[in-house]
């Protein structure tokens, strides 16, 4: 009798034991990748000259999150105009081979600063670059995917017990650049990470553009988002402050055409962090839950006939992305759709991230957030993959930058088909779906 109290008692022992397991593991990770040569500069078509040193330094920051089943997440975040599908599957890739993740357990994001490098072979429509100037954006391509891969290792290899926080604030700099009185999102949703009672990671958003600077500024600079990872490290030492961009696509910083500008948004954005971090947050649980997939979005219909044409242009960008579609042609696989990533991450029952990829519109997460009314939902935009604009039906038919002009730059075809939000919204619902979100 008395030896089974003592295994009943270690039975119980064991249980409280568990009990008092942290949900979640936690660890981060920055790398410099700073351009170490003067580079062209991504985001203006009317810039006239390579970088002319920097700012401050551009990072790449990494976030990785365990759940007690051992459920694994790492979140990749950097300053810089877009992530390439070439170097971010080259990079998952990677790290299913070394560390067992899988597609869904990973999330890159690029801030979209516009006055970081060139990223091969993102908008290349838009530049005209020298042998010398390409060979620099080559090299400095292949670097970034070794150092992507290093910071996600490292990530993972800072594991440590942690809590995990949610709350969200609002920064009002950010405003409709269509049309003054069009929809907007100034909220400014954030994650922290508590490790030995103090700030380990500082993980924040904001649906804006990353462009107070502008096309005369050569500085390599990381724009207000930098500065508010900048104010927010050393307001909290020892903290890994990673920014996400959110649906700003159609949304630009006021006002814009200074440093001090970048400065003071950046600040107002610290600010707004620093107000949710001294406030009541909710308490993040287990188990972590990630899907991700692809669906095609297909281009409004062209001919050969009309990129014959379009190559005869006195627009230099309309003619180079004319003799790129003919190029398609000739190989007889004109371009008719583009991959589009969609992401899902699910914390417990307590938010959900969803992650899109290309210049995403405010419209998406307007909508999604309605819809998902009895969720706490994050949707980010810049996420995976920036293959082009990614506007709403509304912004479709309304036509301007965001719906066409645009996709001269990136290189590709033309407008979307009418159906562009309708894919992406049966894609999203199914992402959420499968994560266990509730309507």
């Amino acid at each position: 009798m008395a030896g089974l109290i003592v295994v009943l008692l270690a039975a119980m022992a064991g249980v409280a034991y568990a009990d008092a397991k942290p949900e979640f593991r936690a660890g981060v990770s920055r790398l410099d990748i700073t351009p170490e040569k003067p580079i062209w500069m991504s985001g203006y078509a009317a810039r006239t000259k390579p970088s002319d040193g920097a700012l401050h330094p551009l990072w790449a920051k990494g976030l990785a999150i365990e759940d007690r089943k051992g459920y694994r997440l790492v979140i990749v975040t950097t300053d810089l105009i877009g992530l390439p599908r070439v170097i971010t599957d080259e990079v998952a890739a990677r790290l299913e081979k070394r560390h067992n993740l899988r597609r869904a357990q990973i999330v890159f994001n690029a801030s979209h600063t516009h006055t970081g490098p060139v990223v091969r072979p993102n908008l290349m429509t838009m530049y005209f670059l020298s042998p010398d100037e390409k060979q620099v954006v080559e090299e400095y391509a292949r670097k970034l995917t070794g150092d992507l891969f290093q910071v996600a290792s490292a990530a993972l290899g800072d594991l440590k017990p942690a809590e995990l926080r949610f709350g969200q604030g609002t920064a009002g700099f950010g405003n409709n650049r269509r049309n003054a009185k069009g929809p907007t999102d100034h909220s400014v949703p954030v994650i922290e990470v508590v490790a030995d009672g103090k700030p380990k990671a500082i993980l924040f958003g904001y649906s804006c553009h990353n462009t107070t600077h502008v096309a005369e500024d050569t500085k390599l600079s990381g724009d207000y988002t930098g500065f508010a990872q900048i104010e927010l490290e050393a307001k909290y030492p020892g903290a890994t402050a990673l920014f996400i961009t959110l649906c700003g696509a159609d949304q630009n910083p006021n006002p814009r055409g200074k440093t001090e500008y970048a400065q003071d948004h950046g600040k107002e954005l610290a600010e707004s962090v620093g107000k949710v971090l001294s406030g009541q947050m909710v308490t993040l649980h287990a188990p972590l839950k990630s899907t991700y997939s692809n669906v095609d979005l297909a281009f409004a219909l062209h001919t050969r006939d009309q990129f014959e044409e379009e190559a005869k242009s006195a627009d230099k960008f309309k003619a180079s992305r004319a003799r790129e579609m003919l190029a398609k042609y000739d190989e007889g696989r004109p371009v008719r759709s583009t991959p589009y990533p969609v992401q899902a991450i699910r914390f417990g029952k307590d938010l959900t991230l969803v992650a899109l990829g290309g210049e995403v519109v405010v419209d998406y997460a307007l909508r999604i957030k309605r819809h998902y009314d009895k969720e706490r939902v994050v949707v980010a935009g810049y996420s995976n993959d920036v293959m082009c604009y990614i506007p709403s039906l509304r912004i479709l038919k309304e036509g301007g930058y965001e719906g066409l002009t645009s996709m001269i730059y990136y290189g590709q075809p033309g407008p979307f088909a009418a159906d562009v939000e309708d894919r992406i919204w049966l894609a999203v619902a199914k992402a959420m779906k499968r994560v266990g979100a509730k309507q």
